[in-house]
């Protein structure tokens, strides 16, 4: 019940976002995660159930992306308020982006390796966690560089850099951070719901 719950607000954002956004290829371009993992987790629930935390955090996530790709990231309210009340000199929206790029999949990875792999109850599973997270981050740079190429200016608002010359290290290092972050507060909660699921 829950993953569909959350699978039918995911879609309800995504049909939101796609009424009007600001830049229609920065739209395709963020969300494009999304409707490419949407259909691998509906097709692997049964054979691999994900435990409700990894739901719910991929929920989250995919919320975040396509927010943001009706906006852009730099553009999006929220990041605007935060912008004001904490007085960064941009719209930190795009480092929440970041962040989650490294907390979600950190769960995901966990959940994956501990349910696949002998490294269950190994010290070396949270830093192989985290070193799947920063390689999702630095494919996920390149997947933008890669953009830019192609599209010329027309990627200035997928890119999102906001004249950051060190946008692309923020990024990596804030998904280093949230993967970190995950593992923290979250893997006790975590070995809770495998013992469940598996």
């Amino acid at each position: 019940m829950l993953r569909l719950g959350l699978l039918t607000g995911v879609a309800i954002l995504l049909a939101w976002s796609a009424i009007a956004p600001y830049d229609r290829l920065t739209w395709w371009l963020e969300v494009a995660p999304v409707l490419i993992a949407a259909p691998v987790l509906i097709a692997a629930a049964r054979r691999f159930p994900l435990t409700p935390l990894a739901c719910a955090l991929i929920a989250l996530h995919a919320a975040v992306l396509i927010v943001g790709g009706h906006w852009t990231y730099a553009r999006v309210p929220a990041g605007f308020w935060l912008q004001d009340l904490l007085g960064f000199e941009r719209n930190p929206y795009d480092r929440i982006g970041h962040l989650m790029q490294g907390f979600v999949p950190a769960i995901v990875a966990r959940e994956i390796l501990v349910r696949t792999s002998p490294l269950r109850h190994s010290r070396w599973l949270g830093f192989l966690v985290l070193c799947v997270c920063l390689a999702v981050s630095a494919i996920y740079e390149i997947v933008e560089w890669a953009a830019a190429l192609v599209a010329g200016g027309a990627a200035i608002e997928f890119l999102g850099t906001q004249g950051d010359p060190w946008d692309t290290q923020w990024d990596m290092f804030l998904a280093g951070v949230g993967a970190g972050a995950a593992l923290l507060f979250l893997a006790r909660i975590h070995d809770r719901q495998i013992s469940r699921v598996a």
